[in-house]
């Protein structure tokens, strides 16, 4: 298994190198894992991007100091601080229809693993008006975690988002963000690693979420370029 660490000098390079593992997993058949800090953005779909508020949004988060870059794939609206992580592993895969509840259910298990690493104990779901709702998320004193995936031929990324600290700056601009996109939020809904006390140091979290993710796997580290 391949480690990738570090962060590009700019948003759109650095979402560019998580977006060539699929390929690069597709060809080489050795899996990747990937946990790092991206620069402050908000992400966006495309059900997003489509939407009638979408305009009013965008301005929203670039007056908060959020540049907006959309993204391929994903749920609704991500706020990241520079110091959320998010995290990605890449796998082959022989079959697109078969191993997807298994890798929803390794990833949640991995993370809540990171977590507790951490000091946090999570509970599994997430509270009612939550940022990017979904059915694999965990949860301590607010959402902390939130897991999508996303299967192409010949290779499946399972990825998501720690909020460690800043979850008053997360729900400061997501509010407007998806009043605009007439989405249901609740600011207080946004956890963190620091809310829930344990530590909110960002390379700790990434390291203790590499870890859990590549397991008892042998792994190599490499450096993003």
């Amino acid at each position: 298994m391949r480690i990738l660490r570090g962060r590009t000098d700019s948003i759109a390079a650095d979402r560019e190198v998580t977006a060539t593992l699929q390929a690069d997993v597709r060809e080489t058949g050795d899996p990747v894992v990937r946990a790092w800090t991206p620069h402050q953005h908000l992400a966006v779909g495309r059900r997003d991007a489509r939407a009638d508020g979408y305009d009013d949004a965008r301005a929203a988060a670039e007056s908060r100091g959020f540049p907006v870059h959309e993204r391929r794939v994903g749920g609704r609206a991500v706020a990241y601080t520079g110091s959320t992580v998010a995290f990605v592993r890449v796998e082959p895969v022989d079959d697109v229809r078969q191993g997807l509840d298994a890798r929803y259910d390794a990833a949640v298990a991995d993370l809540e693993r990171a977590l507790e690493t951490v000091g946090v104990d999570a509970d599994r779901g997430e509270p009612p008006a939550a940022f990017c709702p979904g059915d694999h998320s965990l949860s301590a004193a607010g959402k902390i975690v939130g897991i999508a995936q996303r299967v192409g031929r010949g290779a499946a990324s399972t990825a998501g988002v720690v909020v460690v600290r800043d979850h008053d700056a997360v729900a400061d601009v997501l509010d407007p963000v998806y009043d605009a996109l007439e989405v249901p939020f609740d600011p207080d809904s946004v956890g963190s690693v620091a809310r829930a006390g344990g530590d909110a140091d960002p390379e700790t979290v990434a390291r203790a979420v590499e870890d859990a993710l590549v397991g008892d796997r042998e792994a190599t580290v490499e450096r993003v370029r």
